[in-house]
């Protein structure tokens, strides 16, 4: 497939213009499967040598400051604990909103990501904080095992469309494809994209957002679909099932974002780009914690996807505590000096 560069189909014609590219490919399980495996094998090698040469790039002073503030930019500020509470969740859009109360020119973060019980405590809070732009993700179907009846799941998700969730977060079922049970994960999928259709009547989308409808990020898990093959393949099966955003992981598992994983994904978006017109995101998720690890990974998206990912609405970072190091390296830069963990709030 080529790598060439187009404009992305608007939101209203992208999922059509994809189903048209692809009808033959998803006119049955059987012939979902045939494709999927004709993918081309990953080079295992190659790959992680790619990522680890990437990784190495240094960038200046001017260019580190304009990549701080894009990472902030890009942050899905995320609380996902069973004791997370109202309050919590407050303490965290007014973090999300204003990053840096020393400094008024921090970015605000992309995202609020939250459990869908607490998505209308996050809508509130973040609309009377200042953080109307920031949006509300709420995970979903299940979160974070997918192990649940498809009912529940499209429950889970339209209950948090209706409290004002801008995003859903949906996890793949990876024992249904693992066993290759690939038309049951793309039919999910195309279940969950349905149920993100914003109710008549319900709570305004944020802006930016794409009409009427939360956009769909579909979580891999990539820690347990353990083959770059598989991380390919569910890539493709989440794009041609309607997929906004395809992400690594939950977080929850003890291998989570990868930047030879990360860098397949993005090759992956560029090429389906490339054959459809429609442009998806990527949300690295899990264990990614410094500045150093953010700008690691936005010089992979430059150099693979290219710079039209270089954006809150195309590349995201699923981090609780990420923020934190990037601000200390914010001050360190405009002071001079490294502040230290004592200058920025624990979330």
């Amino acid at each position: 497939m080529s790598s060439a560069s187009t404009a992305p189909a608007s939101p209203a014609t992208a999922s059509t213009a994809a189903a048209s590219a692809f009808a033959d490919v998803t006119a049955s399980e059987s012939a979902l499967r045939r494709w999927l495996h004709g993918l081309p094998g990953v080079d295992a090698v190659g790959l992680e040598a790619r990522a680890a040469t990437l990784g190495t790039r240094s960038i200046k002073t001017t260019a580190k400051a304009y990549a701080l503030d894009l990472a902030i930019s890009m942050i899905d500020l995320t609380t996902l604990e069973g004791a997370d509470t109202p309050g919590k969740v407050r303490s965290l859009c007014a973090k999300g909103a204003n990053p840096d109360p020393s400094d008024r020119t921090t970015p605000q973060v992309a995202a609020i990501c939250v459990y869908s019980d607490m998505a209308a405590v996050a809508k509130r809070a973040l609309a009377a904080g200042g953080g109307e732009r920031i949006k509300v993700a709420s995970v979903a179907t299940a979160f974070p095992s997918g192990r649940a009846a498809l009912s529940v799941k499209l429950a889970d998700t339209r209950e948090a469309v209706a409290a004002g969730a801008d995003e859903i977060d949906m996890v793949i079922d990876r024992g249904a494809f693992l066993a290759g049970g690939y038309g049951k994960v793309f039919d999910e999928i195309q279940a969950v994209k349905d149920a993100c259709r914003r109710p008549a009547g319900g709570p305004t989308q944020a802006a930016g957002s794409g009409g009427g409808s939360a956009h769909l990020k579909v979580i891999f898990e990539n820690g347990e679909l353990s083959t770059y093959d598989n991380i390919r393949r569910a890539s493709w099966l989440a794009m041609l099932a309607g997929a906004d955003f395809i992400k690594t992981s939950t977080g929850k598992v003890a291998v989570n974002a990868t930047l030879p994983g990360t860098l397949l994904m993005l090759e992956a978006v560029r090429d389906f780009r490339a054959a459809t017109g429609t442009q998806i995101g990527v949300k690295p998720a899990g264990g990614i914690r410094t500045a150093k690890d953010a700008v690691r990974y936005l010089v992979v998206v430059n150099e693979t996807a290219g710079p039209d990912w270089l954006s809150p609405d195309w590349f995201r970072f699923g981090a609780s505590s990420l923020l934190n190091d990037l601000l200390m390296q914010r001050q360190k830069l405009s002071t001079g000096r490294y502040s230290g963990p004592d200058y920025v709030t624990v979330d």
